[in-house]
């Protein structure tokens, strides 16, 4: 694990492999950079450098109370690529990350080779999404992660995979459970402020790909294949008997479709 301070924060991060052509990962919420070990580990040798970080206020980077914003996720994420003197990038992301990772596509698309969207959707948060983001943040700062952890991990991975893949199961609890419940609590805070990203999609015309499980109770196939519609030639993957987390509840497949994804981006150059 390395560490580097930008923006006034530290942030943890792994960089694996080397090389010019570089694929940054973001990791969702309450998550951290660990959920992409499968990916890290599966594309070894593959050629790309993989960048792996955890966000502000999750994992081994700085805590910072408040309101985290999107935009300020993406700021972090730009500063991270020109610590690392990485101009351009691939970037994915998974749900809370997919939607940081359209944020940096509208503000620093020239840095952008390739977008992977995984179990996210682009539309803007609503009245009560909003409101019910505010009172789990209080939530959390008042209670802790535990409770949260255990009411939501049926929601995170479909009944299927916690059955059969007890590890993963408890990865993901574990991991929401560690995380800093400020982090967790600003993070809410900025996502309750989300726009819609659509308009920033229709003008990718970059290669990318669309991950959804069947069982995803956040993502529908509908916002799939709505990202799918306005992504100029995207790849889908829809997944059948997977929750939220399609790395980890399926990584073959998963890591099949990146390796496509990212030839794709070679063979656009």
């Amino acid at each position: 694990m390395s560490k580097a301070l930008v923006n006034g924060i530290t942030i943890g991060y792994d960089d694996v492999g080397s090389g010019p052509d570089a694929l940054m990962l973001v990791h969702g919420h309450p998550f951290d950079r660990s959920m992409w070990r499968p990916q890290v580990e599966g594309l070894a040798g593959s050629g790309w450098r993989i960048v792996v970080p955890d966000l502000r206020g999750y994992g081994e980077s700085s805590t910072v109370s408040g309101k985290t914003t999107l935009s300020l996720f993406a700021d972090d994420i730009a500063a991270l690529l020109d610590f690392l003197e990485v101009d351009t990038a691939a970037i994915g992301g998974l749900s809370m990350g997919g939607q940081i990772v359209m944020e940096f596509c509208r503000v620093y698309r020239s840095r952008v080779r390739g977008v992977l969207l995984a179990a996210t959707f682009p539309r803007a948060e609503t009245e009560e999404g909003r409101r019910k983001r505010i009172e789990m943040a209080e939530r959390l700062e008042r209670e802790g992660m535990k409770g949260y952890a255990a009411e939501v991990l049926p929601k995170m991975l479909s009944a299927r995979s916690i059955a059969a893949l007890p590890r993963a199961a408890d990865q993901v609890f574990s991991m929401m459970c560690q995380t800093d419940p400020a982090g967790a609590a600003a993070a809410l805070r900025g996502r309750a402020e989300r726009p819609d990203y659509e308009e920033t999609l229709a003008r990718l015309a970059i290669p990318a790909l669309v991950v959804v499980g069947d069982q995803d109770v956040f993502t529908t196939r509908a916002d799939a294949d709505r990202m799918q519609a306005l992504l100029p030639g995207s790849e889908l993957l829809w997944i059948e008997g997977v929750g939220h987390m399609p790395n980890l509840e399926r990584p073959s497949d998963f890591n099949d479709a990146v390796r496509r994804w990212l030839c794709s981006i070679i063979n656009n150059q």
